[in-house]
């Protein structure tokens, strides 16, 4: 069985969505005739830890660790906020308005820390996976950024070894919705971009999230670019049953809801329609403080459950439970490819989704070929409307089974192999 070591700063028992694209592939890489060797921190700081995520390691992996130093304790505490808080992005969840204090980290953070703020894990990583190489060869690298810490570490071990190399990006680098919002100067523009171009030109193979993205890859001079999909896993659904209270039209909401999502005029909408039952909005996850406002100001009629940040498992059975499942987009230059990991988890509970973004985006695109949903933009009270009242009246149509199936993590990891084999031919 040919060897891949895939490098990624997320790894159990980190929690969220960011770790669940290294997690699945490596879970399903042996079937497809690679066997993964795993490198990632010893010590990383991860806004949430979810202990689930161990039951998808497969038995006997090799898992290398590397201690790593990470500025966001200086950062919480010199901003006032408690150890155990979590720091996802400040740039877009904001837990009150940004202080000085706050914008000089972040100015820091996209001035100084580059790529980003795991980057002096970038050197020792490099000279300790080097040394390991030598008396333990692989076939192949995969690295998945961000952080692109991964990518530089990958990057230059290609660059020093010759070790064929697949370079994945669940986002993009420059490209990225909140690249803007670090301001970053032009020094530091000017190391990201050569930085950037380095990666892309050493890579064998580049595979990124959406095909949108992969346009927008390729504009900036990528080369042999290819769509892996975030993907769901059927085995995280095999226990979840529904369960719902007909008396009830249950809308819901997982993950990070911030001021880029806002779907105040959903909201209103929702909070217009007359009906004999009763309308529950449950949000699990980090919610702008902005956001919340007009959640709280716009929903007089609505009961809200504000479930703050939940267990993984927990938020897919509240998605199976729910009668409608929001998928709120990033309103952003780039927002025509953003495709949240959480779209296919909603895709596989069969149950309605209504998007608000781009209405001829990849996420539209997905929920017309899945039958799953309509995606409308923000401001289209009427669409949005006419479509909760709809699924009121159990108006609506039933899901491609069939064409939802091909976004499974097995289906995704099956390709993932095939680009491995074709590098290493």
């Amino acid at each position: 069985m040919k060897k891949v070591l895939v490098i990624s700063y997320y790894w159990p028992p980190a929690g969220g969505i960011s770790v669940l694209r290294s997690l699945k592939i490596v879970k399903y890489l042996r079937k497809f005739g690679w066997e993964p060797i795993v490198y990632a921190p010893s010590n990383a700081h991860y806004p949430y830890a979810d202990e689930d995520n161990f039951r998808d390691i497969p038995d006997q992996l090799t898992t290398l660790k590397k201690p790593i130093l990470e500025p966001f304790q200086l950062f919480k505490f010199l901003t006032g906020r408690k150890k155990t808080d979590p720091l996802n992005s400040i740039v877009q969840v904001r837990d009150q308005k940004h202080s000085l204090l706050d914008k000089l980290g972040i100015w820091i953070r996209g001035n100084f820390f580059i790529p980003d703020a795991r980057s002096l894990w970038i050197k020792p990583s490099v000279r300790f996976l080097k040394t390991y190489l030598k008396d333990n060869p692989v076939d192949a690298i995969f690295s998945d950024g961000p952080p692109h810490t991964n990518t530089m570490i990958a990057c230059n071990l290609k660059k020093e070894l010759g070790i064929p190399w697949l370079s994945d990006y669940q986002d993009p680098w420059t490209q990225v919705d909140y690249y803007k919002k670090l301001a970053i100067g032009k020094r530091a523009h000017r190391k990201h971009v050569r930085m950037e171009q380095e990666a892309l030109n050493a890579a064998d193979k580049i595979t990124i999230a959406s095909p949108s993205w992969k346009t927008d890859l390729e504009s900036i001079g990528a080369k042999n670019v290819d769509v892996i999909y975030y993907g769901y896993d059927e085995e995280d659904f095999k226990d979840l049953k529904k369960t719902n209270d007909p008396g009830t039209f249950h809308v819901v909401h997982t993950g990070l809801l911030g001021i880029d999502r806002n779907p105040v005029n959903l909201i209103s909408e929702l909070n217009k329609i007359k009906t004999g039952k009763k309308i529950r909005l449950s949000l699990a996850g980090q919610i702008d403080f902005q956001v919340k406002r007009d959640i709280d100001q716009n929903s007089k009629n609505i009961e809200i459950n504000y479930l703050g940040t939940i267990s993984r498992k927990n938020a897919l059975q509240l998605a199976v439970d729910a009668d409608l499942l929001l998928l709120p987009l990033n309103q952003a230059v780039n927002a025509k490819g953003r495709l949240p990991g959480k779209l296919y988890e909603y895709l596989r509970t069969y149950n309605p989704i209504l998007a608000l973004g781009p209405i001829e985006g990849d996420a539209a695109k997905i929920l017309e070929d899945t039958n799953a949903g309509k995606c409308f933009g923000y401001e289209d009270k009427t669409g949005i409307g006419e479509y909760i009242s709809n699924h009121l009246n159990d108006v609506r149509s039933s899901p491609k089974k069939d064409n939802i199936a091909k976004f499974s993590n097995r289906k995704q990891t099956s390709l993932i192999a095939k680009y491995l084999d074709q590098i290493t031919s």
